[in-house]
């Protein structure tokens, strides 16, 4: 296939209840000129019969044995023949106006590497009033990536050769899961990234995307990333152990946290790195938000100290029902 301006990216493991639908919600974008990469990363159901079936001249299907996604991923960004690379996950929607939105954007920021957009989120076919809506300036993403991922992975548009010099998806288990949150750190770190207010996807939580439950490597991955990311930002080689400590509190892997957490010095962490990017990037906003942050841990570090952590997913379900409730009230 000849170049295009976009390889959309979808790799399927799995995916035969899906598929068809995110194929679809593609094939039915404003913008026509992409091409539709598909890796069948050795799915075992009958995805690949279903694939098949697509006869779209802009689709390509690649079949693999089993690699992984991050591995799976890799090789779409070799195979790809797009300067653009927009991610499709087998079991979300996209807006139709999604890549002529995004890509409009990437033309016009050149030094923009990562494009996500906000997102519906619906339970399987069901949509639900709740949205994955991130910050949208550089300055406020890169302060919220070195605790967590402000992106959803399947809204994202990277620039292909950017995202190749930064080496692409991380493949090293002691690092990923979570491959996207790994990268986008990376990539935060060497230009700009963004996301669009708009609501370009539909982002399905089925039951192959809750499945984490019981011992769980991917929170020992998420707090290993963090705290290199805060250690960063305060100029530091590697972590320290207020940087680890902060990472795990952030992330309630309490397995992960020192018997004598320093909180002076983890809150210190946070409105340095905050200070520091507010004067980068002339975004005073941040230190609210470094501020914001750091009373957050002192609140984690309290639950700890008086063993009450426990009613912190209490206190979370009480207030989500007391915002139904509100809502419902106000509908009326």
């Amino acid at each position: 296939m000849n170049a295009v301006p976009v390889t959309v990216l979808l790799p399927v493991y799995n995916g035969a209840a899906d598929v068809v639908q995110a194929v679809r919600s593609i094939l039915a974008q404003s913008f026509g000129e992409f091409e539709l990469l598909i890796i069948n990363d050795g799915s075992k159901d009958n995805s690949a019969e279903l694939l098949a079936t697509l006869s779209d001249p802009r689709i390509r299907v690649v079949h693999q044995e089993n690699m992984g996604l991050a591995a799976t991923l890799n090789r779409g960004l070799q195979l790809a023949n797009g300067r653009y690379i927009a991610r499709q996950d087998q079991d979300d929607l996209s807006h139709p106006q999604r890549l002529e939105k995004q890509l409009a954007y990437m033309e016009a920021h050149p030094d923009c590497i990562l494009l996500g957009s906000a997102a519906d989120i619906w339970i399987q076919d069901q949509p639900t009033d709740r949205v994955h809506q991130h910050p949208t300036d550089h300055a406020t993403l890169s302060f919220d990536l070195l605790f967590n991922n402000p992106f959803v992975h399947s809204s994202v548009m990277l620039r292909r050769d950017r995202v190749l010099a930064a080496g692409g998806y991380s493949t090293d288990r002691e690092r990923q899961p979570p491959e996207d949150y790994e990268l986008w750190s990376r990539l935060a770190r060497a230009g700009q990234v963004a996301n669009l207010p708009e609501r370009l996807l539909v982002y399905r939580e089925v039951p192959q995307s809750m499945s984490r439950t019981g011992p769980n490597p991917f929170l020992d991955k998420l707090v290993t990333i963090c705290a290199e990311n805060l250690a960063m930002a305060n100029g530091m080689a590697s972590p320290d152990q207020a940087s680890v400590d902060a990472a795990a509190l952030t992330h309630s892997a309490l397995h992960r946290l020192s018997r004598r957490p320093d909180l002076a010095r983890m809150r210190q962490l946070v409105l340095d790195a905050g200070e520091a990017l507010a004067r980068q990037y002339n975004t005073p906003q941040v230190r609210q938000r470094a501020q914001e942050r750091a009373d957050i841990l002192k609140y984690q570090y309290m639950m700890v100290r008086t063993r009450t952590q426990w009613l912190k997913p209490v206190l979370g379900r009480a207030r989500s029902l007391a915002r139904r409730i509100v809502r419902t009230i106000v509908r009326r």
